[in-house]
């Protein structure tokens, strides 16, 4: 299977993404925002198994194949935390940010080698970058919570469950990314002989990964609910410049992290 098939999955797998997201809020048969659910996250699961048969190499290597991954697992992560904690908003957001991945695929179209540099061809690879993606799609979620939670604070309100989430979600993020930088660093030391150097990639790692420990610590030190909760979105911007602006960077041209074309 190749990029050429994409669309045969892409579109049936948002088709019921946002059927999900919408008839959760439409309808009390819970059981069809469920299935659909299900059902696009397995189809757009397919495509990913097919890609890597068809590419002879797990598909990772690029921004747009971790696009594959980032819907995939907002989808699938999306769906568990919503059948946890029943808020439907989670279900929404997970089918919304999965199209809006998947459809930024389908808008720019990317065909790439299906050979990986010598570099690449470890191990290390697969679970360095799928517990990454893990974390941030459970990031993406807690932002969300944090600006629903920010609302209800200014109407005077809070929900405590919601704070359970948000800490809870957070921590596990927190989990596999460093778990993602621990794989790396191993990675690293084997491919090229030092755990860690500091180029630009790792540097912003370093500070999205301080700015999550600076929000867990705020947390448990009980600090004023708004400024604790406006680090999430904070770190998340910092997230995001790791991922991909760092690529943009001229400074990261010659970095071994920045992602093919």
């Amino acid at each position: 299977m190749t990029w050429n098939e994409y669309l045969w999955f892409a579109i049936p797998a948002i088709v019921c993404w946002l059927g999900a997201g919408v008839t959760g809020y439409l309808t009390d048969k819970k059981w069809i925002s469920n299935t659909l659910m299900i059902l696009g996250t397995v189809i757009f699961g397919a495509f990913i198994v097919g890609l890597w048969f068809g590419q002879q190499r797990p598909p990772l290597r690029t921004i747009g194949e971790t696009r594959l991954w980032y819907s995939f697992f907002l989808a699938l992560i999306g769906f568990i935390t919503y059948r946890h904690w029943k808020y439907t908003w989670m279900l929404a957001f997970a089918a919304l940010m999965a199209t809006v991945f998947a459809c930024i695929n389908i808008f720019k179209p990317e065909i790439h080698s299906t050979n990986l540099m010598p570099a690449l061809q470890s191990y290390w690879f697969v679970p360095h970058v799928t517990v990454y993606i893990l974390s941030y799609a459970m990031f993406g979620a807690s932002v969300i919570a944090a600006f629903i939670q920010l609302s209800k604070l200014g109407k005077g309100k809070e929900d405590e469950n919601l704070n359970i989430f948000i800490d809870n979600i957070v921590y596990v993020g927190f989990g596999f990314l460093i778990l993602g930088m621990l794989m790396g660093a191993v990675w690293a030391k084997d491919a090229w002989g030092h755990y860690w150097s500091w180029d630009p990639k790792e540097t912003w790692a370093f500070i999205t990964g301080a700015a999550y420990l600076v929000f867990i610590h705020m947390r448990l030190q009980q600090y004023h609910k708004r400024f604790v909760l406006w680090m999430l979105p904070i770190a998340f911007i910092l997230l995001m410049i790791t991922w991909i602006g760092v690529n943009y960077l001229p400074a990261a041209q010659g970095s071994i992290h920045v992602y093919s074309n």
